[in-house]
This record gives C-alpha cells, structure tokens and sequence, in this order.
C-alpha cells in the first residue's frame, strides 16, 4: 500500500519524511510508481486523468482545503480535502484584513493618495457596521468569532439552518429560507462558501441588489461564485462602494482586466490561505489510517453536495 504524491515539489521532503516515520511508503510522481496495484491514495491538487488505472484506489486527497476542481470519483474511491489549522487561520486573517480595509475605506485613501489627495472622510466604529458571512462551515465561524471580537455586528448564513452557532459568545445564523433579511443586514458581505451547483453565480445581481446601498464585497470563496459583469453594475451604480477579491473567473486575472484598473476593488493572487507541508502531510497519514481501520475519513466530502 501506498501515497501517490502529485503536489509541488517543495512540499515533498516534508510529506516523505512523515510518512516515512509512520512506516508508509511515497510515490513521488506517477513516473515512480512500480506498480499501479500498490497506490492506495492519491494526494494531489490535479489528480491524474486515468483514476482506472489504479485498481486498489480508495482515497483521493485534495492537498487544498476545496473539493470543486476535482472530477466525480470512481465508485468506492473517497474525496478528502485537507483540514489544517493553519488553513483556517489563514482565511481568517485574510477576512478579518480585508473586513478592516473596506471598514476604514481603504480603497478610497489608496486611490486618493495615487492622486496626491490630502481627504479625510467620516469614519465610522465597528458597532455601526454589520457584517454578514455567506457559509459558516469551521472558516466562517472562526472569521466570525474574530470579527465580533473586534466590535463588528457579525451575523452567517447556513444551509444547515438559523439559529445560532454553537461557539461560545455565539453568533447569529440565518437559515436558506432568510437570505433577504441577511443581506439586507449585511453592510459588509464575505462569502467562504463552497463552490457547488446550487452556489455557483450567488454573487450576482440579485444578490447585490438585497444589500444595502454601498455595501461593500469580501470574496474568498471561489471564482465561480462571482457574476463579474453584475460585480462592475453594481459598482458603477453605486450599490457596492467596493470589493476586496482573492478569488475571480477566470484565475489567473488577465492583466489587461478592469478590475486591476478599478481603485475600487483590491485583489489578492489567491493567497487567502496556502495550505502548510507539515499539516498537509498529517492529514492524509490520518487518512491513510482512517481508511485501514474503517474509521470515518478525515476532511470526508459527500459528493452529492460538493463539500
């Protein structure tokens, strides 16, 4: 039995040192394999395009935390996505700066001081500004937690319904069915949802119009959630003041689009997070394990919903 690994180079050292410790053996490459019966596991961001030729295959690890690139597994194969702190912290810090830029009207001093413009502009506190977060899977709750603790009016939406989550000092869950009276509370609306069927195109015109005028957009989930030709109206007419993106369609931007050249809207080469070596490579030795004492698969995705 046997991890085929099909990540970036540098990662490797780490991931054969790992699991060389825990007693297991690591294909780096396909070119490596021996026998494609021994592959057991596959870690991978872009899995091979022959899974069939793997015929012991049970597990496909995603060495990032999203599922939505990947094709349908073969039946019997299972999908992990990497669970790591270190994820989910990064994330974190990402929403909490980007909440902060748009909070303190980044956009506006940044384009100002291209300008030469000495301008101070009202500034609001943070218990004036309510934010609402699309998804509050492990991300979402740690974001919110942290944006609460900074004063902010945090309030998530989730498919799995209202109520409240249950960390302490806990925050406000819309259910599915109350989307309206979320975003129409949200003057500041970050999406870490997955990127599904039911999800893909939810930053959209209808979307935008059910916020609040001059809303601002805090997108970290995946580019397919975002409608760009609703995303530039809605700027243009002033029913968003501006966005801080880490993800668009298509990926990579093209340097010629508008929104580099829109001081509006802030875009990071998505780098919200990067999943680190270390955690990458313990999450699948605890798949490896899972999967030999037919115990529940870390990081398990059900492929019928995508996450």
């Amino acid at each position: 039995m046997a991890l085929l690994f099909l990540s970036t180079p540098n990662r490797a050292p780490v991931w054969r040192a790992i699991l060389s410790e825990a007693g297991e053996t690591m294909f780096e490459g396909e070119e490596a394999v021996t026998d494609p019966a021994l592959v057991t596991e596959i870690a991978c961001w872009v899995p091979p395009k022959d899974l069939g030729r793997y015929p012991n295959l049970r597990a496909v690890i995603s060495v990032g935390a999203g599922v939505d690139h990947l094709p349908p597994m073969p039946p019997g194969v299972a999908l992990s996505r990497t669970l790591a702190p270190g994820i989910e912290a990064m994330v974190r810090d990402w929403v909490v700066m980007a909440t902060l830029l748009l909070h303190r009207d980044l956009p506006l001093y940044i384009d100002q001081a291209r300008q030469g413009l000495w301008r101070p502009h009202p500034v609001q506190p943070a218990t004036a500004r309510r934010v609402g977060i699309l998804g509050m899977g492990r991300i979402g709750r740690l974001a919110a937690h942290s944006l609460q603790a900074l004063d902010f009016d945090v309030a998530g939406l989730s498919r799995s319904g209202g109520g409240r989550d249950a960390e302490p000092g806990s925050v406000p869950v819309f259910a599915e069915g109350d989307v309206e009276a979320f975003l129409a509370r949200s003057d500041l609306l970050v999406c870490l949802l997955p990127l599904t069927s039911e999800t893909r195109g939810v930053l959209g015109a209808g979307t935008f119009a059910a916020l609040p005028a001059g809303a601002g957009l805090i997108h970290a989930g995946r580019g397919g959630h975002l409608d760009m030709p609703a995303l530039r109206e809605a700027l243009d007419t002033g029913r968003l003041s501006g966005a801080v993106l880490d993800v668009t369609d298509p990926e990579p931007l093209p340097a010629d689009h508008w929104l580099w050249r829109d001081p509006r809207v802030i875009i990071t080469p998505h780098v919200a997070a990067q999943t680190d070596a270390t955690e990458g490579a313990r999450h699948a030795l605890a798949v490896i394990r899972a999967l030999r004492l037919g115990t529940t698969v870390p990081g398990l995705v059900d492929q019928q919903k995508g996450y």
